[in-house]
């Protein structure tokens, strides 16, 4: 994976996908966080950013997804345990394959990564402001439809979207 540490950050190459159906979102969460988050993880090295949601995708809840297109590219700065990051996000539009079992919106699915236990669940687009999401301009930005691709600057706790 493409994380390391450098003077006082972490840094992270991460990939994500941004999952519709309907007018809801995929989010995910890992046991014992508070907050919600894209699926997805850090590119490995000579893989390709759309490859590594498919893998992270296939790995952790064992479905299959097309990528469509690129959604976002966010510079992400916050801290975590105490440990300052800094991140640069690829956020991918992406499906599932039709018959997916994910595609039920009525349950949330489970799912892991390594030892820690992963839950899936379909929340309303207009619904985002309700619940914690990280990073957090992710609620402005999957709450409309977009053409042109974003470009994100979020330092905790502001940020600016630009097309």
């Amino acid at each position: 994976m493409i994380a390391f540490d450098t003077g006082s950050h972490r840094f992270n190459l991460r990939a994500a996908a941004v999952i519709f159906h309907d007018e809801y979102v995929l989010l995910h969460q890992v046991e014992g966080d508070d907050f919600w988050y894209l699926p997805g993880g850090r590119v490995e090295p000579g893989e390709h950013a759309a490859q590594t949601v498919i893998r992270e995708i296939q790995e952790e809840v064992g479905a299959s997804i097309h990528v469509e297109k690129t959604l976002c590219i966010a510079e992400n700065f916050f801290s975590h345990n105490g440990q300052p990051y800094h991140e640069i996000g690829l956020y991918f539009i992406a499906r599932l394959e039709a018959g997916s079992p994910l595609l039920d919106l009525t349950v949330s699915h489970h799912g892991s990564e390594g030892s820690k236990r992963l839950t899936f669940s379909w929340v309303a687009r207009q619904r985002l402001s309700e619940i914690e999401v990280r990073p957090v301009f992710l609620r402005q930005l999957l709450q409309v439809d977009r053409v042109a691709i974003a470009h994100v600057i979020q330092r905790d706790p502001h940020f600016d979207i630009s097309y």
